[in-house]
């Protein structure tokens, strides 16, 4: 039996699963080891990297429920037959980060859940949670299947500019969370919030300012302003039809999707 470690990853996927491969799996240089997660409706397979001759590393794939999966350790070589060496379940679940990349999408526009937000903004978490906090709400904000009309201002799209309110938009930049306002800015309404101002005048903008954010004022502000580095940044995902392909430069890991 092979150990994973962890035996669970977010839906959202894009966290670091380490393989104990046990005595007789330690073999020759030549084996290529893969992972194949089999959901109910979706299947992963993955390579891994080898860290230590009894042990290899992988990403975890971004999964469609919640839901505890087959896993099967692949080795191959070539010109022999792929053997299935060891088997384990896994868990994907829904964690703290994607029930608030859940409750931030639904209310976009909803006035009392965002300044509940503000009010938690008063305890001001430590840098290092909000950059933790940055990096998995905006990698479970990237896998959520947000509605086609879904825009970073609410449903109410008729409120006119000069109507103060918080925004979505707020939020992120006032926690100085980066790379979640650089997803927001790419959603529908996310530059025109950073002219909204809220009951204190405040914009997303001047809100940067105050705080002494200067990289998240020039993301705001500069034209050619670049993605911040993040565990998403290292991964670039091809779609094709039923199919989706992610390489993860990090760890120079593929992943392959498929539609069951």
């Amino acid at each position: 039996v092979m150990k994973l470690n962890p035996q669970q990853a977010p839906l959202y996927g894009d966290s670091v699963i380490t393989v104990q491969l046990t005595e007789e799996d330690k073999v020759e240089d030549d084996v290529v080891f893969y992972l194949v997660f089999t959901g109910s409706t979706v299947q992963h397979c993955t390579s891994t990297r080898k860290i230590n001759p009894g042990s290899l590393e992988t990403i975890s794939p971004g999964h469609d429920c919640c839901e505890t999966v087959k896993v099967a350790l692949c080795a191959s070589r070539e010109g022999h037959p792929v053997l299935v060496v060891a088997e384990e379940s896994f868990q994907f679940v829904q964690d703290e980060a994607y029930d608030a990349a859940q409750f931030l999408a639904t209310c976009a526009g909803n006035q009392q859940a965002l300044n509940f937000t503000r009010f938690l903004d008063r305890s001001r978490p430590p840098a290092a949670d909000v950059d933790f906090l940055d990096e998995k709400v905006a990698l479970a904000f990237r896998h959520l299947k947000l509605p086609a009309e879904w825009n970073v201002l609410g449903a109410d799209q008729s409120l006119t500019e000069n109507i103060p309110r918080e925004t979505l938009m707020h939020f992120a930049v006032r926690l100085g969370l980066l790379r979640l306002t650089w997803f927001l800015l790419q959603q529908p309404g996310g530059r025109g919030a950073l002219s909204i101002h809220n009951n204190e005048g405040a914009t997303p903008v001047s809100l940067a300012l105050e705080r002494g954010y200067q990289k998240l004022h020039q993301l705001l502000t500069e034209e050619g302003a670049r993605e911040p580095d993040s565990w998403s940044t290292l991964s670039h995902t091809v779609h094709s039809g039923r199919y989706s392909v992610k390489h993860h430069r990090g760890l120079g890991v593929f992943l392959l999707t498929a539609e069951a």
